[in-house]
């Protein structure tokens, strides 16, 4: 009997809900929410009553009864490092969530809404898949030269799990039993070694490791950032929204739009082909590097992320690091599926369900 599944994805100014029954979308539809409507809401967990309502009038909009839903899947927030997969909501995943312990982001009501209407529908069951916080790193990945400042892992997990999991249906195999290289390319950038089913190794694009990317600087020439720090030109969060935010393609050409930087490319702007051209570098470089933590044995490059709609920009990555492996293309990133595939795979057994 098929089951139904209400995934949820709680971003800054929207929530993304998408209701599957199984892994067929029956109801998609993004809920924007005005900088007016969010104001008022010091913190984010303030939002709850405001975010759970908007879903409820969702529901009953589309003439859904919250009791007909099997399953409910939030977005994973930031939370303490865990191992990949499927976890259950726990009462101490809505503390850390609710104080805020690892970070403050709208994605850490996912897991809150979920469990919340889990329970007003029956005690139906709430889960989190693939948070951005999945820490698989192996040990000589978390050396980064500074003792105090170890390399931490925070990438696209969601994603990058989920596209190598469809890779591995495609041909056959298990995602346990195989090399790959994932590269999510987004407003952030993060290319990744998976290795027997763990991200062994991945760049951290939020704290500007790797690749410079649509909105952010990735890895710059450290003394001269320490100079510009203390230049005392900058704010501390001047220096940070050039990091994350104002950095990479919107730093140079005033865009972070691919679409519109590829229309002034085709119109003859060289400086915006070479910026974009610079960004496919830095990932064909990133993959090249990740090619060796794998010793040279890799099964599959996959490219993915809205970037990956871009043929320009893959072409060039291609070009570069063709002969490695084979390029598999899995545009965009569809995380309201990402979330069901992994929530269907835990009901049916396929999973282990994990207690955070």
């Amino acid at each position: 009997m098929s089951l139904k599944i209400l995934a949820i994805n709680p971003g800054s100014t929207s929530t993304k809900l998408g209701l599957y029954e199984d892994e067929e979308p029956r109801h998609v539809q993004t809920l924007h929410h005005s900088n007016a409507e969010l104001a008022e809401f010091k913190h984010v967990y303030d939002q709850l009553a405001f975010r759970r309502e908007a879903i409820l009038d969702f529901l009953s909009e589309n003439g859904i009864e919250l009791t007909d839903i099997d399953a409910f899947c939030g977005r994973g927030g930031l939370l303490r490092p865990i191992a990949g997969g499927v976890y259950t909501v726990t009462t101490t995943m809505r503390a850390h969530l609710r104080a805020a312990k690892y970070g403050e982001h709208a994605s850490n009501l996912g897991a809150i809404l979920a469990d919340e209407l889990g329970k007003k529908a029956g005690e139906k069951p709430a889960f989190i898949v693939n948070p951005v916080v999945v820490d698989e790193l192996q040990p000589l990945a978390r050396y980064s030269g500074m003792p105090e400042n170890p390399r931490v892992s925070i990438f696209h997990a969601l994603n990058h799990k989920a596209v190598a999991q469809r890779y591995a249906h495609s041909i056959n195999k298990k995602y346990e039993t195989l090399r790959l290289i994932v590269a999510h390319m987004g407003g952030g950038i993060t290319v990744g070694a998976h290795v027997d089913g763990r991200v062994v190794d991945v760049n951290n694009g939020l704290a500007g490791d790797g690749p410079f990317s649509p909105e952010r600087s990735g890895g710059v020439p450290t003394l001269k950032l320490i100079e510009l720090c203390f230049s005392g030109y900058y704010e501390p969060a001047t220096m940070k929204r050039k990091a994350v935010g104002k950095g990479g393609l919107i730093s140079y050409l005033h865009s972070n739009d691919a679409r519109e930087i590829e229309n002034r490319i085709e119109n003859g702007d060289e400086k915006a082909r070479e910026v974009y051209q610079a960004m496919a570098y830095q990932v064909a470089k990133e993959t090249g590097a990740m090619h060796a933590v794998l010793a040279g044995n890799t099964d599959a490059i996959i490219l993915t992320g809205g970037l990956a709609h871009s043929k320009l920009l893959t072409g060039w990555i291609e070009e570069m690091v063709g002969k490695l492996a084979e390029i598999v293309i899995y545009p965009g990133e569809d995380e309201l599926l990402a979330m069901v595939e992994g929530t269907l795979k835990a009901i049916h057994g396929e999973t282990p369900i994990q207690d955070y």
